[in-house]
């Protein structure tokens, strides 16, 4: 048996050589980073039924503000892994916090819709820069399982956190300045953020796999990456959701640009598997790891349920109700107070299966989207109905949403840190984006036929496909999640006993290639 190889530079834990302050202080910034990038999104809810009034906008303009932001992000998030694993993921984070400060200060100044959406789209760009990095930097200073499963399920809870105080921020803004200072919070407190970022994260925590890295080789690769082309696919998509309810399903307008972008989809995943896994934005490999194919189902539905709740009750409070920004804020709180407490449950995936908890959260969210559809029509169904299912279901699906994460990191080995955090995450945006772009169409479609918008007939609907989607994947969980691998350390990277391998012909001829150059040096040292 050949005897161990030694660490790379990517793999070395550094948690010894840094003190438990210095490390605290990077879990901040991390969070920091989260924060923002949620906050950047939730924010924006509370300003949507004014950005309606004062810009003209449409249902499904509206709808863009959200998706363009999470279209990006999500589909950038794969390249943004993969850099962050081969590259340098300090200056990826520090670039992408800047980004995300320097364009949120511009949109602070635009006035028009295209405009605000296009830069939109940008912001979600440099957004995808940061999480991937953050967190192959957090799981180098937070290598031992319980601590990285604490500090990744405090990084995530970040996220909701930033959810409902966004909400409650942006809500101020809109009520007392106006809209324009939402993005200009995140530039107040992104860019200072980046600077100190600059002298903080210790360069020896960003070492990767390639101490070298070729520029030029890298540029090439990615100006004809695969993850483009899934953008297009995507845009495509949700323009054709978007469009169904007012243009006709049966329309050109809907069926063409929904059989390209599912044709693209198809291409761009028999792609990957014929190119090196070194340059796949998701090596194929990857869905062989224990769970990971599930947990990525699983991750497709909380942010889901989230924002189409936001999108829902805060249009319906102001628009309808005639609530005020704050007022719907405050009826929120119970949203993000409930995801504040359960982000802080993340040590429980060390005592009991992530199966269990994943299955209760997903029970507790399916019970909460029950009485969403029941009541909540009118302003005295609040208490009866949209305070217990806002309690219960955001709770539950923090459960869902916290323990996939840490289940997914356990799945992977440290050095695809990167990639994993990248395509967790981009399943989490690329579920809200589709998710709000349907849940829009069918609120549109039932509304045409029964009432219009001051109905909650539409808005009932929408709850139904949300109960749907979430009882389909409870039971494909009960059935698929593989308890084996539960508690078990991290796989080594590369790994040949391990089920990851079993991936790619690429792997196999690279795995020939090894083990004919192995041969080869035992026979120059034979003696003659």
């Amino acid at each position: 048996m050949p005897p161990p190889q030694p660490l790379s530079p990517a793999e070395t834990p550094v948690h010894h050589e840094l003190s438990l302050t210095r490390r605290l202080i990077l879990l901040f910034m991390f969070c920091l980073a989260q924060f923002l990038d949620a906050f950047s999104n939730s924010a924006l809810f509370s300003a949507i039924p004014v950005l309606e009034v004062s810009m003209g906008m449409t249902d499904s303009q509206s709808t863009w503000i959200m998706s363009a932001f999470q279209l990006t992000f999500a589909s950038f998030l794969l390249i943004s892994g993969r850099i962050s694993d081969v590259y340098n993921p300090k200056t990826g984070f520090i670039g992408g916090v800047f980004g995300l400060g320097a364009i949120s200060l511009c949109a602070g100044f635009v006035d028009d819709t295209i405009p605000l959406i296009i830069l939109r789209a940008l912001t979600g760009i440099t957004s995808s820069m940061t999480i991937p990095s953050a967190l192959a930097l957090l799981v180098k200073v937070f290598p031992e399982p319980l601590e990285q499963a604490r500090a990744i399920g405090t990084f995530g809870g970040c996220s909701c956190v930033a959810t409902s105080l966004g909400l409650m921020i942006g809500a101020m803004f809109v009520q007392w300045a106006s809209y324009h200072w939402v993005f200009w919070f995140i530039a107040i407190v992104a860019m200072p953020t980046a600077l100190a970022c600059a002298f903080i994260i210790p360069p020896e925590i960003s070492k990767t796999r390639s101490d070298h890295p070729n520029w030029y080789e890298f540029s090439a690769c990615s100006a004809s990456h695969p993850s483009r082309p899934s953008t297009v696919a995507l845009i495509l998509f949700i323009f054709a959701v978007t469009s169904g309810s007012t243009d006709g399903w049966a329309s050109a307008a809907v069926l063409v640009p929904l059989i390209i972008s599912i044709m693209m989809v198809i291409v761009f995943f028999c792609w990957e598997t014929r190119i090196h896994v070194d340059t796949a934005a998701i090596p194929p490999r990857t869905w062989f790891y224990p769970n990971f194919s599930i947990l990525f189902a699983v991750a497709l539905l909380p942010y889901c349920w989230w924002f189409t709740v936001f999108m829902i009750f805060i249009v319906l409070w102001q628009n309808v109700f005639e609530w005020s920004a704050i007022s719907s804020a405050v009826h929120m709180l119970p949203l993000g107070v409930a995801a504040f407490f359960m982000s802080f449950t993340g040590s429980l995936s060390r005592i009991f299966s992530p199966k269990w908890i994943i299955l209760t959260g997903l029970f507790f969210g399916m019970v909460a989207t029950v009485l969403m559809a029941l009541g909540g029509g009118k302003p005295e169904d609040y208490w009866p109905y949209i305070f217990p299912a806002l309690s219960l279901g955001s709770a539950g699906f923090m459960l869902t949403y916290t323990h996939t994460n840490i289940a997914i990191f356990q799945a992977a080995p440290s050095s695809m840190a990167g990639t994993v955090g990248a395509i967790f995450n981009c399943a989490l945006q690329f579920g809200s984006a589709i998710g709000l772009a349907v849940a829009s169409s069918i609120e549109t479609s039932v509304e045409a036929i029964h009432g219009g918008s001051h109905e909650y007939k539409g808005r009932a609907a929408v709850f139904w496909f949300l109960l749907t989607v979430a009882f389909i994947l409870f039971i494909s969980v009960s059935i698929c999640y593989d308890r084996s691998t539960d508690h078990t350390p991290q796989p080594e990277h590369g790994d040949p006993g391990h089920p990851a391998r079993r991936s790619t012909d690429s792997d196999e001829k690279l795995d020939d290639a090894n083990a004919t150059m192995i041969e080869k040096a035992n026979l120059a040292n034979l003696r003659v």
